[in-house]
């Protein structure tokens, strides 16, 4: 029953407040009610007035009086600090997995002045605001991501409990733009790409299965399926061969060039070998399954290509979606079944 109330709720809200980067609080999308220091001051009220009655004492009636007026105009004062006030997202960015990710929030007060204003997403809050009537502010609003993909906050809280802490006014803003988390770049494996450049890089490549591998230590990062087993049994020396028969094109990242990982963990290499390539001012390509990125170099190629791996294999959020902290799916078990 409580799932049942809760549901109606959340369905009650978003028909109130729809999915927009722009809102506008008024009357019809403010709430306010009582905080707990608001509930004890009636409860006092509530007291003195019993006991005015009891006690016919006209000194006790005055202040119970004007106390209840402090109150009623503290209502009014906390609803009309939210009332008129737009809230927009100007544009969100990017960030890497794990990390919070940059909403940026611009204010907007109305004829009145918005003061000590607190705006929140999850465990993120930024306090105290302060807008003159007619002003604009801008601000950075960062919002927590556990994984890879797309960022939407399901709401964006607004709050004042100004000026008493008697009362709070509250509302949301439900976003429809998302923002995108890369995938946390790892410290990549040696292997090659097996994506040619041409005739050229081909009549050049060795045949594979030559043995011409390279052996050298053990390095964080390797694959196991690298690592001379048989020699570590021998000697506890553990070496990692590099086969150059599996070489492609070094212009090339290559999604197939590291086999027993698993999708993310691929995405993570290509995320660190694409920064180390931007680095290095070096030209390369980024191959992923249905999608391919030709070969260039520079800051703008890196961000194309840091996007493209945020993104891949994910549905950008629909309206109606509530998505709090980015999107990852198995991809393993369906790319696996496409590769066979």
């Amino acid at each position: 029953m409580r799932q049942g109330l809760i549901h109606q709720w959340r369905g009650w809200i978003n028909r109130r407040i729809p999915r927009s980067d722009h809102q506008v609080f008024s009357q019809k999308n403010l709430f306010i009610l009582p905080t707990g220091a608001g509930v004890v001051f009636g409860i006092l009220l509530l007291i003195m007035l019993i006991t005015g009655i009891n006690y016919q004492n006209s000194l006790i009636y005055l202040m119970t009086f004007v106390l209840g007026t402090v109150f009623i105009g503290a209502m009014h004062q906390t609803h009309r600090n939210l009332s008129g006030l737009s809230l927009s997202i100007t544009r969100t960015g990017e960030g890497v997995a794990g990390d919070d990710i940059p909403f940026y929030l611009r204010l907007t007060a109305g004829k009145d002045q918005a003061v000590a204003i607190q705006v929140s997403v999850e465990d993120s809050v930024i306090e105290q605001l302060h807008i003159p009537a007619g002003s604009t502010k801008d601000v950075v609003l960062p919002v927590p991501s556990a994984h890879r993909g797309y960022v939407r906050p399901d709401r964006i809280r607004i709050e004042t409990r100004f000026p008493f802490g008697l009362l709070k006014a509250w509302s949301w803003l439900r976003p429809s733009s998302a923002a995108l988390a890369y995938p946390r770049p790892l410290v990549a494996p040696d292997a090659g790409s097996l994506v040619d450049d041409g005739s050229e890089a081909a009549a050049a490549k060795p045949v594979v299965g030559q043995d011409n591998a390279d052996l050298r230590p053990f390095r964080e990062g390797d694959l196991s399926q690298r690592v001379m087993w048989k020699r570590f049994a021998r000697s506890g020396q553990m070496v990692v061969a590099d086969w150059q028969g599996e070489q492609g094109s070094p212009h090339w990242l290559d999604f197939n060039a590291f086999p027993g990982a698993d999708t993310e963990l691929r995405l993570s290499y290509l995320a660190w070998l694409v920064a180390d390539r931007v680095q290095q001012g070096a030209r390369f390509g980024l191959n992923l399954p249905g999608e391919i990125i030709e070969p260039d170099s520079g800051y703008a190629h890196g961000d194309r290509c840091m996007r493209a791996l945020a993104a891949w294999g994910e549905k950008p959020p629909r309206d109606q979606d509530a998505l709090p902290f980015g999107t990852r799916k198995s991809l393993d078990a369906s790319y696996k079944g496409a590769a066979e």
